[in-house]
């Protein structure tokens, strides 16, 4: 008999599909959620593949803060549309309009907490027991604490101190009424990886991730894309750069990179000689130490 052997980007897909699977046998009323990131695509992408030629079992949820890039939204419409997927939007202004929330104030406000409110809401409202997340261990020391089966109180809230085992491919998603779950099904993917995983599948990406001309500011050693959402401050110099990002987020605080990597394989000759986490240029992950995990203790994606 043939010597055949899966290839690492096939162990790593096979992983995830048992996980996706998992989670629709384990859960009453699971949910996707999807930011339009490259993450969250390649696991619509996967569930897609998990469940064909089923439609998705359960629906796609985006927390939009309202300061979305417009080629994320734009990116996000034609996809669930692709899929023929069901979207469920929770809006953190509508959340700032009910007096759920109040909006920060100051330099360096966000909207980026806010949406632990928007999204423990809608889940509460729709009663889902489990969200599927795009998150990976190499992206943030918090993350890399996650488990597959990731355990919420009946507050959304996360103990990363209190987490279930996982031994032999055996996941507990016990719960009592009100708590619920976050599962990682990209848990073990590497940021290359998910980039040798998207050129196998020819899976195509909002062009935010290529590199193309733009203007921009440079704030807190940050770069930010002008926008609607981004205007420049008194000493501050509009210039154009040729930029790319990384990762997907609010505008107000997605950084991006001074890049020529206008191709997926230059992308991943960028990211095979990078020395900064993706993350790095996210300034909502440079407000304090464990800003991240301070979040997710608190309901964070």
């Amino acid at each position: 008999m043939p010597d055949y052997q899966l290839s690492h980007l096939d162990q790593l897909e096979a992983e995830a599909l048992f996980i996706l699977r998992e989670t629709a046998a384990q859960f009453e009323n699971p949910a996707l959620l999807f930011s339009g990131g490259k993450d969250s695509i390649v696991m619509a992408h996967l569930a897609y593949k998990a469940f064909w030629p089923a439609k998705l079992p359960f629906p796609l949820v985006h927390i939009d803060t309202g300061h979305n890039f417009k080629e994320t939204m734009e990116y996000r419409d034609q996809f669930v549309e692709k899929l023929g997927a069901r979207l469920i939007v929770g809006s953190v202004q509508d959340s700032i309009n009910e007096g759920r929330v109040a909006e920060e104030t100051g330099a360096n406000a966000s909207r980026n907490r806010l949406q632990i409110t928007t999204l423990l809401d809608t889940i509460e409202s729709h009663q889902f027991d489990a969200a599927l997340g795009g998150g990976r261990r190499d992206e943030e020391k918090a993350r890399a604490k996650e488990r597959f089966f990731s355990h919420r109180d009946d507050f959304g809230q996360w103990d990363p101190k209190n987490q279930r085992p996982e031994l032999w491919n055996l996941f507990n998603g016990r719960k009592q009424e009100g708590e619920h779950f976050r599962v990682f099904p990209l848990s073990n993917f590497t940021e290359m990886d998910i980039w040798m995983y998207m050129k196998q599948e020819k899976i195509q990406l909002p062009s935010l991730y290529y590199a193309h001309e733009r203007e921009v500011v440079e704030r807190n050693n940050t770069i930010l894309a002008v926008s609607e959402f981004v205007q420049p401050r008194p000493g501050e110099t509009v210039e154009v750069k040729k930029i790319r990002f990384r990762t997907m987020g609010d505008a107000t605080i997605t950084g991006a990179v001074e890049s020529d990597a206008d191709t997926i394989d230059k992308i991943i000759e960028e990211v095979a000689a990078a020395r900064q986490t993706e993350r790095g240029n996210r300034t909502d992950d440079k407000r304090s130490e464990t800003a991240m995990e301070d979040r997710k203790k608190e309901g964070y994606f």
